[in-house]
Order: C-alpha cells, then structure tokens, then sequence
C-alpha cells in the first residue's frame, strides 16, 4: 500500500515540484495551502506523515505542530526558509519528527521522510513487546522498569508512572493538567502540588546533565515533552 503524505505549503511552485518529486518516489501526496486546509484534511483523511512549512498565511507552523501533536503521533517534518536555530529547536521540543531548512535538495527530503517512517515503523515494533526504547534507555512496561546502558534507574512507583505515560507520548507536549490526569491513578498527595518537583527529581536519575536534560524537556509556558530523538 502506497504510503499518503500531505504537505502544508502556501507556496505553491514549491508544492508542485515537491508533489510530483515525491509522487515518482512512490508516494500518494496531497497538498495544502494553508493551515485550516490541512487541519480539515487531516479530520477527513489517513496520512502517514505531514510536511508542515513553519510560515504559513494564517497561522504559525509550530501552533500547527501543537495541535497534530496533541491528538495524535502523526510524524511531522518541518520545513522553514528561517535560519534561527531557536525555530529548530522550538519545533523539535513541539514534537517534529526533523526539521529541513529552504532551500533544499528533494532528495534529501525523500531521504529524511524515508528515516522518519523507518523510525515509525520501529517503533511501533517496540511498542508491540512492552519495552520502550529512547537512544540508550529503555522503558519496560510490565517490569516497571527503566534501564540506561542495562543500569537499572531508582525511581519511585510513581515516577516510574509518570516516566512512562510521558514516553508513550514521546515527542507530544504534556501540560502540567495533562500529566495529573495521566498519573491520577497514583496517590493524589504525591502529585498534589508541584509535577515540576517530580520531573526535577527524575531528571536526576535518567539524565547525564540534569541541568541540560536531553529526555525531558521543558516548553516554557506549555508544559514538558519527551524528547523521540535520544542518545544513541
């Protein structure tokens, strides 16, 4: 089964060409011009993965991302003609899968898509036997267990849970509402006040530099995420 990609461009010169690149690679791709045209054919339709440019003529491309990634894992490769590397790494903790600046080779896009969906792929495979693996950690779900380099970590039950509900949604911004829902089967008082004193906590554990986390990540104003793209 041809895979389906929808790109969200508002240029249109560049979609074509990148339509029709694509379209010889073997995929089935549809094209918007705007964000409220993508967002509604997405409701519509099946896609394997978004081409989402960051600027579009009414919206933001990372309030976009926000949104496909607070309803689904749907892999989302940015693309951008803005070189502040503050845009990469915004669009990455918002759960963009890469991110390619303009202008770019089309193969090199085809490249980074064919990456993502093997990723995709693998991961689902992961997921299958229980055990979430991140770059050089790995999460065991029926063990409630979480290993770096083999090294069992020593978290409590409920950062375990809350460990574990934030990387099955790894690469989706979680707000600090989210996770209390998430967790809300752990004793309430544990998670009464502060979520941020807990993730402060883990990140001790899991993280080379907690100071410079790299599997828990902060976005300022919404909340955390768990990073995808982890030490190998």
């Amino acid at each position: 089964m041809r895979q389906i990609l929808l790109m969200i461009e508002d240029d249109a010169r560049l979609a074509g060409m990148v339509v029709e690149y694509l379209a010889r690679a073997g995929f089935d791709v549809a094209h918007a011009a705007s964000a409220a045209d993508g967002l509604a054919w997405l409701a519509a339709q099946r896609a394997d993965l978004v081409i989402l440019d960051l600027m579009l003529p009414d919206g933001n491309g990372l309030d976009l991302c926000r949104t496909i990634r607070a309803g689904s894992d749907l892999p989302v490769l940015m693309l951008t003609a803005r070189g502040d590397p503050t845009d990469r790494i915004v669009g990455l903790e918002l759960g963009a899968d890469d991110y390619l600046p303009k202008p770019f080779e089309p193969r090199e896009l085809l490249a980074r898509i064919r990456a993502i969906l093997r990723r995709q792929r693998g991961n689902a495979g992961e997921r299958a036997g229980a055990v979430l693996r991140f770059g050089r950690m790995e999460i065991d779900l029926d063990a409630r267990r979480v290993r770096i380099d083999g090294r069992t970590c020593d978290l409590t039950d409920h950062q375990f849970a809350l460990v574990s509900a934030m990387a099955e949604r790894a690469g989706r911004v979680l707000s600090r509402e989210q996770l209390m829902d998430l967790v809300s089967g752990a004793p309430l008082d544990a998670f009464d006040r502060s979520i941020d004193v807990h993730i402060a906590r883990i990140r001790a554990v899991i993280e080379s530099d907690p100071k410079r986390p790299q599997r828990i990540l902060t976005v300022r104003g919404a909340g955390y995420v768990f990073s995808r793209a982890q030490d190998a």
